[in-house]
């Protein structure tokens, strides 16, 4: 038999085990990385489409996050199984088609199995956000009885336990995750575009402007952030909005820093010079030759600071100074709980948790990202 029937005969019955259960023609062709995210995204959404039915039908005459967790979960399984069996039908034109630079991007990235596990991690993360209205037992904001449902520990009908108000943790938890990696991707979304934008014209036009961008950035870094954070939530009436604008408006210097970095030894290479000498303007040259080529440590920088913003929040939300409660998030969650550490630590510890393997999952992605896009650490 020859390679090319051998490799058609291979693709053709991938494809038809894919169809039948998305991922597994990955798995049984050795493709781990590709193959156990689709398998596992297909059989968990699949459950919970079985599971919550009830709820779910019930949900498209509820309000619009429920009807959106619908329609995730059915988006989710045509998806998964859509890609699971295009990914099987076009490995072997991959192939032969060769490996372009991204696609060597990609599959260092994928050997880099810590990486890919954090990866994972967040993606199951956002799945669940996305799902909190169906997955979540009860309402965040629902009391029950404070003589018999108060501070109850983990069981069947409260798997992570009740609070002090007689509110289930796990659904608060679930709810939670929705404010605090909003916070965290909508804060870093906002100090990436602004780091990014006034690092590109500081290191492509120097000078006068350069000097003046740099000295405000100094000026930025040497205010202490929480207690800068502290005095201006204070001064304003707290709310979700408000955290992410203070956050994003203070943690853009290190964006500023590094992409003016990459932009001062990009603004004389021969790609940009061509761009100069055919009359491009300068908004043209920063915003479509030099920004595309410094979001390699942007997409790195924004990894990590997502992390380190999930963090910030919740030292906030723990102080008092961030959102709100009755509204939860994973700080305030801790918030709650500090009073009962001993009588009932599972209010806190499971919140904890929650932010430790949060941050760490960032982390791995972004150190997996940063060995992945440097040529380098890829040769």
């Amino acid at each position: 038999m020859s390679e090319p029937s051998a490799e058609r005969r291979r693709a053709v019955g991938g494809t038809a085990v894919s169809a039948l259960l998305p991922g597994l023609g990955q798995i049984l062709a050795g493709r781990w990385p590709a193959g156990v995210p689709a398998l596992t995204v297909w059989l968990g959404l699949l459950w919970v489409a079985v599971a919550r039915f009830g709820r779910a039908r019930s949900a498209l005459r509820g309000p619009w996050d429920a009807r959106l967790a619908v329609a995730v979960l059915a988006l989710g399984l045509v998806v998964s199984w859509t890609w699971s069996l295009r990914d099987a039908r076009g490995a072997v034109r991959r192939r032969r088609a060769g490996t372009s630079q991204w696609r060597l991007t990609l599959l260092t990235f994928a050997r880099n199995r810590t990486a890919l596990l954090g990866l994972m991690a967040i993606g199951a993360l956002f799945l669940m956000v996305s799902l909190a209205p169906l997955l979540a037992p009860f309402d965040p904001a629902s009391q029950g009885s404070l003589l018999t449902s108060r501070l109850l520990p983990p069981s069947m009908l409260h798997p992570l336990g009740t609070d002090r108000y007689a509110r289930d943790v796990l659904s608060r938890l679930l709810y939670g995750a929705r404010i605090s990696l909003s916070i965290g991707v909508l804060a870093v979304g906002l100090s990436v575009t602004i780091g990014t934008l006034l690092g590109a014209v500081a290191g492509y036009l120097g000078g006068l402007v350069d000097t003046v961008v740099m000295r405000f950035v100094d000026a930025v870094i040497s205010f202490p952030r929480l207690v800068l954070l502290l005095a201006i939530v204070a001064v304003f009436p707290r709310s979700v909005l408000l955290l992410i604008a203070v956050l994003g408006l203070t943690l853009w210097p290190s964006t500023a820093r590094i992409v003016r970095g990459e932009v001062l030894g990009l603004r004389e290479r021969e790609f940009i010079e061509a761009a100069r000498a055919l009359g491009y303007s300068r908004r043209r040259i920063i915003l479509h030759h030099l920004i595309p080529n410094t979001l390699g440590p942007v997409i790195v920088a924004a990894t990590l600071g997502i992390g380190d913003t999930i963090v910030l929040e919740a030292g906030l939300s723990f102080l008092g100074w961030g959102v709100r409660s009755p509204t939860a998030s994973w700080g305030t969650i801790v918030a709650d709980g500090r009073g009962d550490l001993l009588g009932a630590w599972w209010i806190s510890t499971f919140a904890g948790l929650a932010i430790v393997l949060t941050v760490l999952a960032f982390n791995l992605v972004g150190d997996g990202l940063r060995d992945a896009l440097d040529p380098r650490a890829r040769a």
